[in-house]
This record gives structure tokens, C-alpha cells and sequence, in this order.
């Protein structure tokens, strides 16, 4: 059977990283490409705020191509959903048949990735859903991935949570409100090693600033 060939939609976080582990461990799955959406203004990912350059390193190191669609701030759902049109019109043009998605509980994202998927000819697949996230994020941890806190939400966490790394003690020291892989939007992170690369990517924490509601942690890649 020729294998399904598969975008994976990319945050550089976690879930993510996880799911390009999941992926290629199925035989009846080709991963081709990693599908990432950057703030055209602040030129970072969105959300996860990873700068531009570094977010191609972490392509690299997992050694797939990146496709970037660069997105408007502020951006509406109109214009969101034109350009990722645009995108997925190109991919399905290539030959691209799937698009993976990291998600793991929200129903309502789910839907919605599925609605947006429907027109497009392009199958939807979740390969880490309804995954316990405890256990989850315990076996992350326990299989070497190494990320770094890159956002938090401050109405949940305390901001010296930012630029922290995921590991045991970050999630033995979360409220227990909050998810432990942050899949209600309490934190995102920027993977920079793991079973899933090639090389690992040297880093390095730099400013902590508080932007729009959020507080990001400058991430870049280490001299």
C-alpha cells in the first residue's frame, strides 16, 4: 500500500513534535512537510511567538520542508482562513492527501479544523486525540523531548513560569487547574531536541516581555 502523504500543522511546540513521532512510526504514513503560520508583523510563529530563523532550524533538524504562511495581525477569521485556502489549495496541487494536527481534547478546535478541511480534498487526521494528558506529557518528558516554555497565560500562571523547560518540575509545580500540556492555551512551548531530530538545537532563554495579554520568552539559538 503506498503511503498516505501528510502535512503536519507545526507550532514548534510539544504536541506537535509528539505527533511527527507518531507519524513516522506508522508505515502507512508519509510525512512530506510541516505547515506553520508566523505574524507577518512581529515575524514570529503565532501564539508560540518562535522568531522566523529559528523555527526553520527546527525544521531542519527534524529534517522535513517547511511551508510558512505568514498571517496578518490583527488578523479576522476571513482573512485567516483566505490564506490558509491559498495554501492548501498548493499543497493538494503536490500531492499532499492528509493533514495531521497535534490536538488533543477541544472538540470545538477539532470541528473547526475539520469544516475548514472538508472543501479542500485534504483528510484530517489527530493522531495524539483523547491521549490522557498527564500520562502524556510524563511521557514526553521520559522520552527525552526537550522544550522550553515560550508563552504563558498570566490569568493561570504566574509569569516566572515563562522560559522555563518543560520537565518534572515544571509539571509538579503547575496549579492544578491548569492542564499539564497546556492544551486549554495556559502555555506553549518551542521543542528543541528529542526522538524526533536529527541534531539537537542549542539555546538560549533571553527577554521576558508581557504583550498583549501574554508573556512571551525570547528564544534563540545560543552562540
Amino acid at each position: 500500500m503506498t503511503p498516505i502523504k501528510t502535512v503536519l500543522s507545526w507550532s514548534s511546540g510539544k504536541d506537535c513534535a509528539t505527533a511527527l513521532s507518531v507519524l513516522r512510526d506508522d508505515p502507512g504514513i508519509e510525512v512530506v512537510g510541516l505547515l506553520t503560520t508566523v505574524n507577518e508583523v512581529h515575524d514570529r510563529v503565532a501564539m508560540h511567538a518562535v522568531r522566523r530563523d529559528l523555527l526553520q532550524r527546527q525544521a531542519d533538524a527534524v529534517g522535513l520542508p517547511l511551508r510558512i504562511v505568514n498571517i496578518p495581525s490583527p488578523c479576522t477569521n476571513e482573512q485567516y482562513e483566505a490564506v490558509m485556502s491559498n495554501a492548501l489549495a498548493e499543497l493538494k496541487a503536490q500531492g499532499v492527501e492528509q493533514m495531521a494536527f497535534g490536538d488533543l481534547l477541544l472538540e470545538d478546535i477539532r470541528d473547526y479544523r475539520e469544516k475548514q478541511m472538508a472543501a479542500t480534498g485534504i483528510k484530517t487526521f489527530f493522531p495524539l486525540w483523547k491521549r490522557d494528558t498527564t500520562k502524556l506529557a510524563q511521557e514526553i518528558i521520559a522520552n527525552g523531548t526537550k522544550a522550553v516554555i515560550t508563552c504563558i497565560d498570566p490569568k493561570v500562571l504566574d509569569a516566572s513560569f515563562a522560559g522555563r523547560q518543560f520537565d518534572d518540575a515544571f509539571l509538579n509545580a503547575l496549579p492544578s487547574n491548569v492542564d499539564p500540556c497546556g492544551e486549554n492555551g495556559e502555555f506553549h512551548t518551542f521543542v528543541h531536541d528529542g526522538p524526533m531530530f536529527k541534531h539537537p538545537l542549542q539555546i538560549q532563554v533571553g527577554d521576558i516581555v508581557e504583550r498583549d495579554g501574554f508573556v512571551f520568552a525570547d528564544v534563540t539559538e545560543r552562540d
